[in-house]
């Protein structure tokens, strides 16, 4: 399992607000306690709201602090998701703006330093991945407010190109990483795709309506 891959996985363990052994988690993946205890240290500098420490347990926290403000975690998704928009402008001064001002977030986001090649970055700019899926939000977004069905076109980790017909329910950011909850009719459970690996989004014409055991309050990030 690649690195970014696995940060993802722990994110979706700890996404349930409870206090996790770094022991368990480690078991549950199948690393050694040591790499977990490094990947903790790498996702709290990343923005990823962790907190806990070695031999207690780790959990997320709802509130992301970024002195002398405080953020929830919709405000700075949205300040992410400005400085994306704008690095992909073909202005090469904004370009290096929304660079430098990225880097003065990661400057003081994390309470501890950590190196540089450590952290977790999709590319070598740390929005360049996340940034691929910018296209299809504001489909996914219209969907989940009209309770209309997707048809996806979804390259998992594996690389394999699968097609989803799916029920989009909610969207999240953990980080720079924005991530689909969606009952997928294909597997006929629930599913979480990450929005930078998905090609293609269209719109289906048929509309869902709640049903007990695919809503969004059905859904345990556990099971």
């Amino acid at each position: 399992m690649r690195r970014t891959d696995r940060l993802f996985d722990i994110i979706q363990i700890l996404r349930d607000g409870k206090l996790h052994r770094a022991q368990d988690i480690a078991d549950r993946l199948e690393v050694s306690v040591r790499t977990i205890y490094r990947d903790m240290d790498t996702l709290t500098a990343s923005g990823v709201p962790v907190e806990g420490e070695r031999g207690v347990g780790y959990m997320v926290r709802e509130q992301i602090t970024l002195p002398p403000l405080n953020l929830t975690p919709a405000e700075l998704e949205a300040l992410n998701l400005g400085m994306a928009i704008v690095a992909e402008a073909a202005d090469t001064d904004l370009k290096t703006a929304a660079k430098s001002l990225a880097d003065k977030i990661d400057a003081v986001l994390p309470t501890q330093v950590v190196a540089e090649a450590d952290t977790w970055k999709f590319a070598v700019y740390p929005f360049a991945d996340a940034a691929r899926g910018l296209a299809h939000m504001t489909p996914i977004r219209a969907a989940i407010k009209s309770r209309q069905k997707l048809r996806l076109s979804y390259r998992r980790i594996d690389s394999v190109l699968t097609d989803r017909i799916i029920r989009p329910l909610h969207m999240e950011y953990w980080g720079r990483v924005w991530t689909l909850t969606a009952w997928c009719e294909l597997r006929n459970g629930f599913r979480v795709f990450r929005i930078d690996l998905i090609e293609t989004v269209t719109p289906q014409p048929e509309i869902f309506a709640d049903e007990p055991g695919k809503r969004l309050n059905d859904y345990d990030p556990n099971a």
